[in-house]
């Protein structure tokens, strides 16, 4: 007999939690090394550039994970495109008028004015929130990015104003994105649920019946576990998506190539000086 409390419903596909680990790893290594050059003086900043070895590392590291990022965030939007586009899946993850629904009663459960809290689909109004939100941040970021690894090019066809415009901007967004991480993410999906679905790729039922009972429903009334519109994959879409994909992979791998060595003013560093100065005493005139 199947124990409910430990019964498990899939949740996330093993791409999608290789995805999540790539955005992980990412992410935490930008933060580490770009969060120190943005507050250079702080003393936390100044052991984390001494412990990676110096400035130098320490901007590589950022451009090797940034350059990460990016393609990571080309994938998703393909894998994006062929769950779509080729097998058919209803993209769940786009905002609806429910979630706004959900919100508000939420907020009413929440402060006692209604009995029940509102029944949600797979991906609920404060996943969205949090999805939407890290695919502006990441947009952000790469734009305000390219525009500070290539400050001359970038002042070639737009005002000056932007440099500093976009070093705030990109700044700024870190912070909110880190911020946002450890509280709102952190304590709603590990400290309030203990809910490590990313890494397993399964939910038990108790977690499934509080945030998800619409999906569970769903599934338990013999649905389809991706909510696909149709059964069989179109052969001839999958062809069409294999050789557009190849096309933008390669286009992505070229464009980072290029993004990485166009411009060598973000990587270059003052030489340090290894050699002494000899200044001979002069004795003063009497």
């Amino acid at each position: 007999m199947i124990d409910k409390n430990t019964e498990l419903f899939p949740r996330f596909r093993l791409i999608a939690r290789i995805e999540h680990i790539i955005l992980l790893v990412s992410f935490s290594m930008l933060a580490i090394t770009g969060l120190p050059q943005m507050y250079p003086t702080a003393a936390i900043s100044q052991s984390i550039v001494k412990l990676l070895g110096g400035i130098e590392p320490v901007r590589l590291i950022h451009r090797v994970s940034a350059f990460v990022l990016v393609a990571g965030s080309v994938y998703h939007l393909v894998m994006g495109a062929y769950r779509s586009l080729v097998r058919r899946e209803r993209m769940r993850i786009l905002p609806r008028m429910k979630d706004v629904q959900d919100l508000r009663d939420t907020v009413l459960y929440n402060l006692g004015f209604i009995s029940d809290p509102p029944r949600m689909a797979k991906f609920n109004f404060g996943e969205k929130l949090e999805y939407w939100a890290v695919i502006w941040g990441t947009a952000v970021m790469i734009i305000t990015g390219f525009m500070l690894w290539n400050p001359i090019a970038t002042t070639a066809v737009l005002p000056g104003q932007f440099i500093p415009a976009a070093l705030a901007a990109h700044g700024g967004e870190a912070v909110l994105a880190v911020l946002s991480i450890l509280t709102w993410h952190m304590y709603h999906v590990l400290i309030k649920h203990r809910n490590f679905s990313m890494f397993t790729g399964n939910l038990p039922r108790h977690q499934m019946e509080e945030e998800h009972a619409l999906e569970l429903e769903r599934l338990e009334a013999g649905g389809d576990l991706w909510l696909r519109d149709s059964k069989s994959t179109d052969e001839k879409r999958l062809r069409i998506f294999i050789v557009v994909s190849i096309l933008v992979g390669l286009i992505t791998i070229g464009g980072l190539i290029w993004l990485f060595t166009f411009e060598q003013t973000a990587l270059t560093t003052i030489p340090r000086v290894t050699s002494e100065v000899f200044a001979p005493l002069v004795t003063p005139a009497p």
